[in-house]
């Protein structure tokens, strides 16, 4: 049995692991959100409905007292994340890598224009994360940009998994299940059994590590909202 000098136990402290709160959320309602229209880096900004909605999710989210936000650079993203800012008292960095994925020719088209122009290939994208849009970004090419964003906070982050608080990105439909399959190290085959995210809507995991190693994160939560945790609380 080890122990430090003074005879005590030290194995149980050098194995406790740390477990790092992630919290993915997505952006308010955009007008394109409403028409059924593909948005990928197209810089929209939020609906009225969508600021309402950035602002309930700001009061629930500020309750877990994050230590960071970041945020896709794009206006949608950002002023919901600017949002729980203001709840929170913290301030928003942005980061291009957490920006939506890039629709090539599909920018700006309804989804009955896409499928008018390419019939099925709105489904064969849906179900399989290699496949892109013509001119596009596949939703593994999608990952292979966004986790880095995670793994560099791990490392930047001491105090990151000292307590329960989270850090928050704030980022787009895409980009959050593409983050989060590559992250939980799902099978890319596998990756389309996450569903889609409704606007403000997040996801939590959790990466569990023994200190100085990297974590092995657990989907905690998907699709959590604002609306939801008042009706559990209820």
């Amino acid at each position: 049995m080890s122990g430090d000098p003074d005879g005590g136990d030290t194995s149980v402290e050098r194995l406790t692991p740390v477990v790092r709160r992630l919290i993915l959320l997505r952006h308010g309602q955009t007008e394109y959100n409403a028409a059924s229209r593909m948005q990928g880096q197209l810089d929209t900004e939020l609906s009225e409905l969508g600021v309402q909605q950035a602002k309930s999710a700001a009061g629930a989210l500020a309750e877990k007292r994050p230590i960071l936000i970041r945020s896709s650079d794009l206006r949608r993203a950002r002023d919901t994340a600017e949002a729980l800012a203001r709840a929170t008292g913290l301030s928003v960095d942005t980061d291009v890598r957490l920006r939506e994925t890039h629709l090539g020719s599909w920018q700006g088209m309804t989804h009955l224009e896409v499928d008018d122009a390419m019939p099925g290939a709105r489904a064969r994208w849906r179900d399989d994360a290699t496949w892109a849009p013509p001119g596009g970004e596949s939703r593994t090419d999608v990952a292979a940009r966004a986790v880095p964003v995670v793994d560099e906070l791990v490392e930047a982050l001491g105090d990151w998994g000292s307590g329960e608080s989270p850090v928050v990105l704030v980022a787009h439909g895409g980009v959050i299940a593409a983050l989060t399959a590559a992250l939980l190290d799902l099978p890319v085959q596998r990756w389309p059994v996450l569903g889609g995210l409704a606007n403000t809507s997040w996801v939590q995991l959790s990466g569990h590590a023994l200190p100085g190693q990297a974590p092995r994160w657990r989907l905690d939560v998907w699709n959590a909202s604002a609306e939801a945790a008042d009706a559990a609380i209820q």
